[in-house]
């Protein structure tokens, strides 16, 4: 397949009096296929904006390559920018218009024909409440506006920053079908979220940076499979032999965390091994269960930013993992 964006050596970097130097991006790389639908993932501060405003040509980054459908940026941003549909953070409409007055106003300007305004409204779902003052629409509502937007122009490639925030859960699971929809039918969609559990459902590859590196790239399934720990889930006939199950695991180089009512194991290549070792010290299992690993749990250990007891987490408190050979092979 052929690249729809690309991001080579990126970096960004501030500069102020009280904080000195600044790092927003990194040497952050990026690669999206046509027709994909991509998670782009990190947390907050890491650089997602900063790499999304750096694309549209609102940010002049201090070094790196960019290229949008084959063009580079930002030499070739006025050549390819009727073909890019972007919202970034939260974007502001006119209180007093309507809905079908803001998009008619975009129309307008981009000199797009009047029936798209109707067919982006009957996507997002704003059809029914499309002459209302934008001042009396939900923040859901005002996020489907802001995608109908977006879509306006039935771009190449769609650029979406939180586009399920405010949305019900209705909402999301047809905010789900209509980027599956816009793949399926050609359009490249680069999704930023912090719903992990929607992106591993909708998306076919994703990219996670931390502070300003790529920490993570590829296929979904095989980001899961690279970070994978054979985990397993034990219980026993009896709980009381748990203490002695963990120790005669441990002796034989499982690595074993001991719950209340159960094991969890990791690092185990073949469950059925584990109930054999058990079954020959008399002790003998009621489940044995191999744990799935999410996009969540992936994310929480690349970017080191899992919730520790009695910590309050500060926002720059995230890791800075050097990995040039992760799945899906894209080098550096």
């Amino acid at each position: 397949m052929s690249a729809v964006l690309e991001i080579e050596g990126l970096r960004k970097t501030y500069r102020s009096r009280k904080r000195g130097v600044r790092h927003a991006l990194d040497g952050f790389d990026m690669r999206v296929e046509a027709g994909q639908v991509h998670g782009f993932l990190g947390p907050n501060g890491s650089g997602k904006t900063t790499t999304l405003r750096t694309l549209l040509g609102l940010i002049r980054p201090n070094g790196g390559r960019m290229a949008i459908l084959g063009q580079e940026l930002p030499h070739a941003l006025p050549a390819v920018a009727g073909q890019v549909g972007a919202i970034v953070e939260s974007p502001q409409f006119f209180p007093h218009f309507s809905a079908r007055d803001t998009l008619g106003l975009l129309a307008q300007a981009g000199e797009l024909p009047r029936q798209r305004v109707d067919e982006v409204l009957e996507l997002v779902g704003l059809r029914d409440r499309a002459g209302e003052r934008v001042k009396t629409y939900s923040l859901g509502m005002k996020q489907r506006l802001a995608v109908a937007s977006a879509l306006l122009k039935n771009p190449k490639l769609l650029i979406l920053d939180e586009p399920a925030n405010g949305l019900d859960p209705g909402g999301i699971r047809e905010m789900r079908g209509l980027m599956r929809d816009l793949s399926e039918n050609g359009m490249t969609v680069v999704l930023s979220s912090h719903i992990l559990g929607e992106i591993q459902l909708i998306c076919d590859s994703v990219t996670i940076i931390s502070l300003g590196r790529r920490v993570a790239f590829g296929p979904v399934e095989q980001v899961l499979a690279a970070h994978s720990q054979g985990s397993v889930r034990v219980r026993l006939e009896a709980v009381s032999d748990l203490s002695q199950a963990a120790d005669a695991l441990t002796r034989a180089g499982v690595r074993v965390a001991t719950e209340p009512d159960h094991l969890m194991l990791s690092g185990v290549d073949k469950p059925a091994t584990v109930s054999r070792l058990l079954a020959e010290q008399g002790l003998y299992v009621s489940e044995l269960t191999p744990v799935a690993v999410d996009l969540e749990s992936v994310f929480l250990e690349l970017t080191a930013t899992a919730p520790v007891p009695g910590q309050h987490r500060q926002v720059d408190q995230s890791a800075k993992v050097d990995q040039t050979g992760t799945a899906g092979g894209w080098g550096a």
